[in-house]
């Protein structure tokens, strides 16, 4: 099948960008380029308001050479995006003109409101977050979105960025207290405006290379052991601890700090009030960080146009569905598995057994899905490839902690090997929340070794319960002996989570 590329370029404030993406087999695009200049066009706009020759010539250079890094793929489609300064350039007409002669690209200025709903498209196309606010800084303005039940309520554009904030307060390069505080006054003062921002006690989703840096430099101060950075969740006490961390670092020591791109020390001060003061007016519950943000949207919209609507239906279905794309993963085991599970699941929880709740099932189904995917790399070291792979990849629509339950759970061994897996994150969880994840992951291998040569020959499970044993039926249709053996071998997994002896038991299914 002919790979298929589609590239964007985003002409933003402070930086632009070229992203090229890969179209793979479910339909989803996967990054494969990406190629950043800090071109802070913000800085050449005129007092009059006109993008100055100079900053058109850095604007047409930098194009050129995007162009030339895109001319090294065949490319479906391109699309050029730029968004306040070029919106907000008296001389924009000009612009395009320029842009289109020069490199043949042709520039689409995106509104304030399309600029807004990408940053919400991109956002609930790639998270779990049904109910929140988007924000999203530029160099020249900052966009924020209300949505609910995934649909866009609100949004609005405030004629501020992280450049125009810091040119505006600061007189030097970092700021005075109060200067700081004179920000931080301002920006409290434009959030009350909007009573769609007040009280909301909901999740503030940050989108950006401002909300990037400030996670990756949270990450780096708790030496975070998992990988990945899209839908990691911060408190109130982060956001504020980091601020103040920077507050009192000078420049030379700020451009050190790990996680923050040098070419942004000066502006992330600017940045992370205008998160600050947005959590404390909506008192949100969290702030989240998307990594999908305005090029990611353009492009759902691009995808969906043939769909009726531009937001997918379950985002985690669809992350599933490309792992299992990825992995080649049997479709029909792993729906007989489930089948398999569930019955022996609801069993379990109807005897009292194991403390199993409803919401507990769909954690095992989840795992389902993917246990032991690792077996693709290498069957001998499934286990140890399953709990890395999940572990650190970015599954869109897995909040962090989510995807390490999965990763447990799906790679589930052995007691020994679990708590191999779990120790960087033990104290994570509970003691009793880690006997859980045992005996999920535990109920699935069990469930995988009934279905061990792929035939589907067990049909359905009965389990009753005798004295302190248990007994469970295996009701099949065929040869059963090699599950059965399989059955027997991993079954003491179970035992060991249930703390009851099993026995078993193959019947020929009579129906």
């Amino acid at each position: 099948m002919a790979r298929k590329f589609y590239a964007i370029i985003d002409v933003g404030s402070n930086t632009m960008r070229l992203v090229i993406y890969l179209r793979d087999k479910g339909g989803r695009l996967r990054e494969v380029e990406n190629v950043k200049a800090v071109a802070r066009l913000r800085n050449h706009l005129t007092k009059d308001g006109l993008l100055s020759t100079e900053g058109l010539q850095t604007l047409l250079t930098t194009l050129k050479s995007f162009k030339e890094v895109a001319e090294s793929y065949t490319l479906e489609e391109m699309v050029c995006v730029a968004t306040a300064t070029i919106r907000q350039a008296g001389n924009q007409e000009e612009i395009i003109t320029q842009v289109s002669k020069h490199t043949g690209f042709d520039m689409r200025i995106l509104s304030d409101h399309e600029e807004a709903y990408y940053g919400y498209l991109a956002v609930v196309n790639s998270t779990p977050v049904t109910e929140g606010i988007t924000v999203d800084i530029g160099g020249g303005s900052t966009e924020v979105t209300y949505f609910k039940d995934r649909e866009l309520i609100e949004s609005y554009s405030f004629p501020f960025g992280a450049l125009t904030l810091k040119q505006d307060f600061f007189k030097n390069e970092l700021p005075t207290e109060n200067e700081f505080a004179a920000l931080r006054r301002y920006l409290l003062d434009q959030f009350k405006s909007l009573p769609w921002l007040q009280k909301k006690d909901i999740p503030l989703i940050g989108i950006g290379g401002g909300a990037r840096n400030l996670v990756q430099i949270d990450q780096n101060l708790k030496e975070y052991p998992l990988a990945g950075l899209h839908q990691y969740k911060m408190k109130d006490s982060d956001l504020a601890f980091i601020k103040n961390y920077l507050f009192t670092l000078p420049m030379k020591k700020l451009q050190k700090v790990e996680g923050l791109s040098k070419d942004r020390a000066d502006i992330i001060l600017p940045a992370t009030e205008v998160f600050h003061s947005l959590y404390d007016t909506m008192q949100a519950s969290g702030f989240i960080l998307s990594r999908k943000g305005l090029r990611d949207g353009v492009f759902f919209e691009q995808l969906t146009k043939d769909m009726g609507t531009s937001v997918f239906p379950n985002v985690l279905e669809e992350s599933i569905q490309e792992l299992i794309n990825d992995y080649d993963l049997n479709v029909k085991q792993i729906q007989h598995v489930q089948h398999l599970a569930h019955q022996l699941f609801s069993q379990l929880h109807e005897k009292g057994l194991g403390s199993l709740k409803n919401s507990d099932w769909q954690e095992v189904k989840r795992a389902s899905y993917v246990f032991n995917l690792g077996d693709y790399i290498d069957s001998e070291a499934s286990a140890q490839h399953t709990f890395y792979l999940l572990a650190n990849r970015t599954i869109d629509g897995l909040m962090h902690m989510e995807r390490l339950r999965m990763a447990l759970m799906a790679s589930y061994k052995n007691k020994t090997i679990f708590k191999q897996f779990l120790q960087p994150y033990k104290k994570w969880f509970l003691k009793d929340e880690q006997k859980k994840l045992r005996l999920l992951g535990s109920l699935l291998k069990f469930c995988y070794s009934l279905d061990s040569t792929r035939r589907q020959t067990i049909q359905s499970l009965e389990l009753t319960k005798e004295g302190h044993d248990l007994h469970i039926t295996c009701h099949c249709s065929g040869e059963w002996m090699p599950e059965e053996y399989q059955a027997e071998k991993q079954k003491k997994h179970l035992e060991k989570s249930l703390k009851k002896t099993i026995e078993l038991s193959f019947v020929e299914n009579k129906k």
